[in-house]
């Protein structure tokens, strides 16, 4: 067996989310995205034979790969950075959580528009205005959710956001809090906007009690990442 001890880190993830939203007070499940990047399609045979039957990846090549050598319906989720130059190839993805600009909005919309059906994407959110990632500060979101409503080729279904590394606390809770408040937003302003995808394997607790819908977690599931 190429990931054992698996299913008894996973049965201990998912007592602390039940846990975890129990504190919260969220009524709202938590979708389990084993995050496979590095690791080989056996990472991705392991997740799904365990029940967790969504799976993420950083680069779309890499998922590309993977994708051709696995025979089960597992859902992709791009989480990483999603280069213009690769969305064309993006059609097998479930959805997209790396949406972080308007640049990047606009290409997806054309290639869902070329696709004949709209590109079920997430808007990733620098809330802590941190220059290494990308993302839309919270004033950029209002004027763009309003212009996302004009872009039929994309489906805005949520909020993706990543907190500092090792952030205290505090910092982690106004962080998801602030994509909370984002997804209120964009659901006001009429998309159909219900996902938080917040949290991965060193913070994924506090973001189930802040809301999270979606957490991306790999090591906590896989070990270590290969070198």
């Amino acid at each position: 067996m190429p990931y054992p001890g698996f299913a008894a880190r996973l049965l201990d993830v998912r007592q602390r989310i039940a846990e975890a939203a129990a504190r919260g007070g969220q009524s709202k499940g938590v979708t389990i995205i084993a995050v496979t990047k590095t690791h080989g399609a056996d990472a991705v045979r392991a997740s799904w034979d365990a029940g967790v039957h969504d799976c993420g990846e950083n680069k779309v090549q890499e998922a590309m790969g993977k994708m051709a050598g696995i025979d089960v319906p597992v859902r992709w989720h791009l989480v990483g950075h999603l280069q213009r130059n690769k969305v064309k190839q993006t059609g097998d993805f479930a959805l997209i959580h790396s949406m972080d600009s308007a640049r990047l909005a606009d290409s997806l919309h054309e290639a869902g528009k070329a696709r004949g059906r709209a590109v079920d994407v997430l808007m990733q959110l620098n809330v802590a205005g941190e220059e290494s990632k990308g993302g839309y500060g919270p004033d950029d979101v209002l004027p763009e959710a309003e212009r996302l409503m004009t872009l039929e080729g994309v489906r805005v279904r949520g909020v993706m956001t990543m907190a500092p590394f090792g952030a205290a606390e505090g910092v982690l809770r106004g962080v998801f809090g602030g994509a909370r408040d984002v997804l209120t937003v964009l659901a006001a302003a009429g998309h159909p906007a219900t996902e938080l995808s917040m949290g991965m394997s060193d913070d994924y607790e506090t973001a189930v009690e802040e809301g999270a819908t979606m957490v991306r977690l790999g090591t906590v599931l896989f070990g270590e990442r290969p070198a």
